[in-house]
This record gives structure tokens, sequence and C-alpha cells, in this order.
């Protein structure tokens, strides 16, 4: 498995003759994608959620007053159409609230419920314990070093 695992990774074809730029990227790329599909499927089995309906109430989490969907949808990168159908799904199960926006008739803010507050927080307790399982075998110098090397990575490309 884990040889057909490494035939699948892109970033484990290059050559030589490719870029540094481009080596880098991928192997961001793969690593990300790796720990994303793990958490994708734990999230489902566990907590029957998807990732996206999970990120979304974690933007909410940091922001208890409500956020408007054009700011959802800036924050997660996704269309305003993702966030009505994320939001739709996650209001008929009580997790989220839309509130209209005093100052403009036409807008929505959406607000965690108590109850999606306390869902969140169980599952993003679950979630980190999950992080660190997937990462335990990276030393703590390590850690510190990707995250200040991507830091700066960031930095450069705004």
């Amino acid at each position: 498995m884990e040889d057909e695992e490494e035939q699948l990774d892109l970033a484990s074809r290059l050559t030589q003759d490719h870029h540094q730029s481009l080596k880098l990227w991928l192997r961001m790329l793969s690593c990300t994608v790796k720990i994303e599909n793990e958490i994708r499927s734990r999230l489902r089995a566990t907590f029957g959620i998807t990732l996206p309906r999970f990120d979304l109430m974690a933007q909410l989490e940091r922001h208890p007053q409500g956020l408007r969907m054009g700011e959802l949808s800036k924050r997660m990168m996704v269309t305003g159409g993702n966030i009505t159908g994320i939001t739709d799904q996650l209001e008929q199960e009580k997790l989220v609230v839309r509130v209209p926006d005093p100052k403009d008739g036409r807008a929505y803010s959406v607000k965690l419920t108590a109850a999606g507050r306390k869902a969140f927080a169980t599952m993003a307790a679950e979630h980190e314990s999950w992080i660190e399982e997937l990462l335990r075998d990276v030393s703590s110098a390590d850690k510190a070093q990707l995250i200040d090397m991507l830091s700066s990575i960031k930095q450069k490309l705004k």
C-alpha cells in the first residue's frame, strides 16, 4: 500500500530537472492533502459532518457576534452559493441561526446556537488530538522551524 501511495504522490516523482519551487509547492500540497483527507474521513466517521461544515463552524466560533454570509464566503474562499448550502444544512440541524442585519434588511449574519457551540467544542477538541496524532513523529524543533519557514513564505506571497 505504501509503495502505491508513493507512486501516486506527484511530488515524489519529480526529477532533478524540476525547479525547486515546484518541488516545494508539490511537497507542501501533498502533505496538506494527506492530512486533510484523514481529517475529512475522521470528521465524517466520528461526527457525521463534512470538513466545510466544520470550517464554517470554526469561523463562527471565532466570531460569536456572527458573520455575514459574504464575509464567510471570503474567509473560507468559497462561493456564496457554497456558504448558503452549508448554512442551510447547519441551520436544519439547529447548529447555526441566521439573524437579520438591523442596518441592512437584505443581509443576514450567521451565528452558532448554544447547541452549535457545544457540538463544535467537542469536535474541535477531537480535531486537535487528531492533528497531534498525525504529526506526533515530527519533532518540536522541526515543527518550530517549519512554522517559521512557512510564515516567511506566507509573508512573501502577500
